[in-house]
């Protein structure tokens, strides 16, 4: 009798997958698609109170991966691993509480997470937080501590703060107008192919600001944002093509091609 609850035990534990790595697992099982292998791995987790399996597992339902959409089982679980100090928990909770889903629009509870997060160096923490303060949302409006979140999250190299801060710089809020540092940050924006920051970076150069005017240089720029669809890129593209040569424009268009080839690297 004995023997034979061995062999039943065995041949369970050959058909029970072992994770060497749990996380690493379920980091390479997301990576090519396969969200049930990443629920099974991270789901027992999770129920043990891992933060890191809480938070991917609140992932899959925030975006519906491998489990039918549910905000409010993602804000159950971002708020177990939040509750643990988990920054990413926290900011995804923040972002919960101000878009209101899963929980009722609250911009002060989005504040408070995005602060605890923001507060251990999480960039997009950071970037939230500086969007809070640039927009009076859940706290005072007020742009110069905006900027130094943004400036903190755009140290870390996160475009979509280079961008807002080189914003701020533009229009002279928050810190001394600056377009030479405004056309710094569109442009490390730009070079990780942010189309909002190239198609800035394009009419910076097409208008003499912060950098020497060339037509040729804000033609090909603001050709690289309207290839990902910015609108803004788009009409300031036409208005700048109607006042170069034909020869200007073949240069720009040369110009955003290899810059494209070269994923925008030295562009600029």
């Amino acid at each position: 009798m004995m023997k034979k609850l061995v062999l039943a035990l065995l041949a369970l534990l050959l058909v029970m997958p072992v994770w060497a790595d749990p996380l690493a697992d379920a980091v390479a099982a997301h990576a090519r698609g396969d969200y049930a292998t990443e629920l099974q791995i991270t789901r027992p987790f999770a129920l043990k109170g891992e933060a890191w399996a809480q938070v991917k597992l609140a992932y899959a339902y925030d975006m519906g991966h491998g489990v039918a959409q549910d905000y409010n089982e993602a804000v159950k679980w971002y708020r177990l691993a939040a509750a643990q100090g988990n920054a990413a928990a926290q900011a995804n909770l923040g972002q919960k509480y101000a878009r209101g889903l899963g929980v009722g629009q609250d911009y002060a509870e989005a504040l408070k997470w995005h602060r605890l997060a923001a507060a251990q160096g999480l960039a997009t923490a950071q970037l939230n937080l500086g969007m809070a303060y640039e927009n009076g949302r859940g706290v005072a409006q007020e742009d110069a501590e905006a900027v130094n979140w943004y400036r903190l999250a755009a140290a870390q190299g996160l475009a979509k703060a280079q961008v807002n801060l080189g914003y701020l710089y533009s229009m002279g809020r928050g810190v001394v107008k600056d377009d030479a540092e405004a056309a710094n940050w569109y442009r490390l924006a730009a070079a990780q192919g942010h189309a909002g920051a190239q198609a800035n970076l394009g009419l910076m150069y097409g208008k003499g600001r912060g950098v020497g005017r060339d037509d040729v240089k804000a033609l090909a720029w603001l050709i690289l944002g309207a290839t990902k669809g910015e609108p803004v890129a788009s009409f300031n593209r036409d208005a700048v093509a109607g006042r170069m040569s034909p020869q200007q424009i073949t240069d720009a268009q040369q110009m955003a091609q290899e810059c494209l080839a070269r994923s925008y690297q030295g562009c600029d």
